[in-house]
């Protein structure tokens, strides 16, 4: 899905009406967490409004957009303000896959993540690589969608629409991954389209058609779109999580503290 995303950056800002209310609700989230982060990452960062939000919250912190398709990082530059750029406060740019970040060990204090992680076949081994980046003490927030997205298409027929993890399945992964104390929840959030062809267009612009609704004969389209009441239901799957201190050394020995 590299070249559909990269494809999409000019696109993008345009349809992500979904991905700009999740990530406000991700951002109302964060008012109940005390956190003072130094450097702190938008993971996916398709055109950046996560780390403007971000930047927004945490003016001292260092701010880091990531992404894999390289046109969705230059978005983010086109849109820095002027006053931000000659202040250097300009987001870096990290061109990265998301399971193989060029990044420290322990470098990051908050790691976010929209609406990205469920395009992963498996997000385990992305779960474990921020994981490693995240420092002791540091949070990882995320949004997904659920298994129960575009119900109403499975309902009238779709077979080929992409299976996203259950909810219970993605806490079982950050705890595999050696997260700690895991909070999961989950809402949906309906979208309402004039036609077809707006939802066709909607996930093309996003650069996810493909990957969203998978390929089915045309026919077969035209017989779910011809029932379908134009409803799009998104199962938005929230959690975060802490990185704790580690209870076992590499060589793999016990590592007791002491209180004082």
């Amino acid at each position: 899905m590299r070249e559909d995303f990269a494809r999409a950056a000019a696109s993008y800002e345009e349809a992500a009406v979904l991905a700009r209310e999740v990530g406000s609700r991700m951002a109302t989230r964060l008012d109940l967490v005390k956190l003072a982060p130094k450097c702190i990452a938008d993971v996916g960062c398709a055109a950046g409004d996560g780390v403007r939000e971000l930047q927004r919250r945490y003016p001292d912190a260092l701010p880091l957009a990531i992404d894999f398709a390289r046109p969705m990082l230059q978005a983010v530059k086109s849109r820095v303000p002027l006053l931000q750029r000659l202040r250097g406060k300009s987001p870096r740019l990290v061109n990265a896959d998301v399971r193989a970040l060029p990044l420290a060990a322990g470098s990051l204090d908050l790691a976010w993540s929209n609406l990205v992680l469920h395009w992963l076949d498996d997000p385990l081994p992305a779960f474990q690589e921020l994981h490693r980046v995240l420092g002791v003490g540091g949070l990882i927030t995320f949004a997904m969608l659920g298994p129960d997205t575009l119900r109403e298409l499975r309902t009238s027929g779709a077979t080929s629409l992409r299976r996203f993890p259950d909810m219970h399945d993605v806490g079982d992964m950050l705890i595999a991954a050696g997260f700690a104390d895991p909070v999961m929840d989950m809402e949906m959030i309906t979208l309402t389209y004039r036609s077809p062809r707006q939802l066709l267009a909607d996930q093309r612009h996003l650069g996810v058609r493909d990957g969203l609704l998978g390929r089915m004969a045309w026919r077969d389209w035209r017989r779910i779109f011809a029932a379908w009441d134009g409803r799009a239901s998104f199962e938005i799957v929230y959690g975060h999580a802490w990185k704790a201190a580690p209870r076992m050394a590499a060589d793999g020995r016990a590592i007791v503290r002491f209180a004082r």
